[in-house]
């Protein structure tokens, strides 16, 4: 609905409902997703906000000029693209009227699939809404940066870590990363990487394990990989922080473990199994020959044959009513490599055998 939704947003430029913003203005656009354009006089220079690194790196590759949080002030105008978290969407807008001139306008739109008529109803009882309209599956609306102001997006506490709406599993543990984190061996040490570490609850507990050498953390949200900085900026062992696309940038370092919980989703509604098994490769390049990798996953999704194809034991761990702790050991792709360079060096082929667990790791 992405696509909509972005209709729908340029929908009053394009129908006349709203004058185009002339040469020599400046617009902050909260949100903004890869594929948009300005409509024909559109004239505004744009600054994106998007803190999601597939996205951001979609619309650097665009050309467009972008940041993964909000900056300046004295813009002339404010694009809000909502999101499907209510709270999220009411943070941009409390930060585009303190980015926004006196005056300046902010155009909202959400797909309806997303809320956006609620999302319309609820800023009218907060702050006053000039006009709306509905297109493209969508709902739009704007208002003039006045004195009504929209209270800031409030952080909510889980122990140590501050989480804000947007961000995966705010104001709580997520449960599969609770089981997760129950169900990891006792040997677990070296250096480990946390891949989807969120806001780092898993980190928080690894760290402080006497085995574990260090923890590199790596997130693709922004909002969340600075939570997770300044909770675990006072570790008394090596800790560094990592804003990735796991799946589209290579990780620079080896590790002996990887824990993650992967997104089974990428800002849709539908599940997407493919997202996991591109995490789990970059799992097993990121690991040493014996390295070890342990993930949680909804029962019902098919991480096995992903497993398999880059590791040379795989098993399931253990699993409860709604999740499923998966390991895999050794992963090919050093192995292959490996027995390439022995076979050169030989002058005659080679390859690494292959193991399959079939059951739970001892």
């Amino acid at each position: 609905m992405t696509d909509d939704a972005l209709k729908t947003l340029f929908h009053p430029f394009e129908a006349g409902l709203i004058d185009l913003p002339a040469t020599g203005t400046s617009a902050l656009f909260f949100g903004a997703r890869p594929g948009w354009r300005k409509p024909e006089g559109f004239e505004a220079a744009i600054t994106a906000v998007q803190g999601f690194r597939p996205d951001f790196l979609g619309l650097q590759r665009q050309g467009v000029q972008v940041v993964p949080e909000g900056e300046g002030e004295d813009y002339d105008l404010a694009l809000v693209l909502g999101s499907k978290h209510r709270g999220q969407n009411e943070g941009w807008i409390a930060q585009a009227q303190r980015r926004v001139k006196p005056g300046g306008l902010i155009v909202v739109a959400a797909s309806k699939k997303d809320g956006g008529d609620s999302l319309r109803k609820r800023l009218a009882e907060l702050t006053e809404i000039e006009d709306h309209a509905a297109k493209h599956h969508g709902v739009v609306f704007w208002m003039r940066n006045g004195e009504k102001q929209l209270p800031e997006a409030e952080a909510e506490s889980v122990g140590s870590f501050e989480t804000r709406p947007g961000m995966f599993s705010h104001g709580h543990a997520d449960p599969g990363s609770v089981f997760l984190l129950e169900s990891l061996p006792a040997d677990l040490k070296g250096d480990v990487a946390d891949f989807c570490a969120g806001w780092g609850f898993l980190a928080g507990d690894l760290i402080r394990r006497e085995r574990i050498c260090s923890v590199d953390l790596y997130e693709a949200d922004h909002a969340s990989l600075e939570a997770a900085r300044a909770a675990l900026q006072g570790a008394e062992k090596p800790i560094d922080f990592f804003w990735k696309d796991l799946v589209g940038e290579p990780v620079e370092r080896v590790y002996d473990a990887v824990v993650m919980n992967p997104p089974f989703h990428a800002g849709g509604h539908a599940a997407e199994p493919d997202l996991g098994t591109g995490l789990i490769r970059a799992a097993a390049k990121a690991l040493k020959g014996k390295g070890r990798l342990f993930l949680v996953a909804n029962r019902g999704l098919p991480y096995e044959p992903a497993l398999t194809a880059v590791f040379a034991e795989t098993g399931e761990l253990t699993r409860n009513d709604d999740y499923k702790i998966l390991w895999a050991a050794e992963p090919q792709t050093r192995n292959m490599a490996r027995a390439a360079t022995q076979a050169k060096s030989s002058g005659r082929p080679g390859a690494p055998a292959r193991r399959n667990g079939a059951g739970r790791r001892k």
